[in-house]
């Protein structure tokens, strides 16, 4: 499963995903079908609000039913805002805090119970730099704490988990290099940027057989930037 599919990032993973034989079921907020997973048969696309707790819950029901075991899930669903502490009001901290960890919260919660059950399973949430850097987060404040939640959740799901085949992770990216964030910052050195392939290849790592010993992992993944 992977959410935020049709982002920057997922548009990436999930044609990494659909060229390594992997069936990909997609979550996105839009009707939008991902481009680059095309007319291939292994892929699915849902409409789903990630942000409501009762129709994610409902959607992830559905999937375990239809498909019964549901292995992996990339849970890539996020937003960034510039503000530092001064413009950070509560009404900014709880528009990130929903779309940054509500969103994984909603997922990771009964997915997490799903595997359990079934003995395996692999959820990779998507944190940040800013997160574990004050300096690189004190001008995105509302963005670095939403985003530090995220490792707290990993580290509690592994907690949980420990001694099991289900495993948590976290990723790290500095600046990743997409469409969007290439408008924002026009003059920065993309070159330096981390490329979406970089990082759905390491996601893949992560959900393959030569990951299967790692716990309690978070991979920083920078590049030069």
């Amino acid at each position: 499963m992977i959410t935020g599919a049709n982002g920057g990032l997922g548009q990436a993973v999930v044609q990494a995903f659909l060229e390594a034989g992997y069936r990909v079921i997609a979550a996105n907020h839009s009707e939008n079908r991902n481009t680059a997973a095309g007319s291939n048969p292994l892929f699915e696309h849902h409409v789903v609000n990630l942000g409501d707790e009762s129709e994610t819950g409902d959607f992830i029901a559905t999937m375990i039913s239809k498909h019964q075991q549901l292995h992996a899930a990339l849970l890539l669903v996020g937003g960034f805002a510039m503000g530092d502490i001064a413009d950070t009001d509560g009404q900014a901290l709880q528009q990130l805090y929903s779309v940054n960890f509500e969103t994984a919260y909603f997922s990771a919660r009964p997915l997490f119970t799903h595997m359990q059950q079934q003995g395996y399973g692999r959820i990779v949430l998507i944190g940040a730099r800013p997160a574990l850097q004050a300096a690189a987060g004190k001008q995105a404040v509302a963005y670095a704490l939403s985003k530090s939640l995220l490792f707290t959740l990993a580290d509690l799901l592994n907690a949980t988990a420990k001694g099991t085949n289900v495993v948590t992770s976290v990723v790290a990216p500095s600046t990743i290099d997409t469409p969007a964030n290439r408008k924002s910052m026009p003059d920065a050195d993309f070159d330096k940027w981390v490329k979406t392939r970089e990082i759905a290849e390491l996601l893949a790592f992560i959900c393959s057989d030569e990951g299967n010993a790692l716990r309690d992992p978070v991979y920083k993944i920078y590049g030069q930037a």
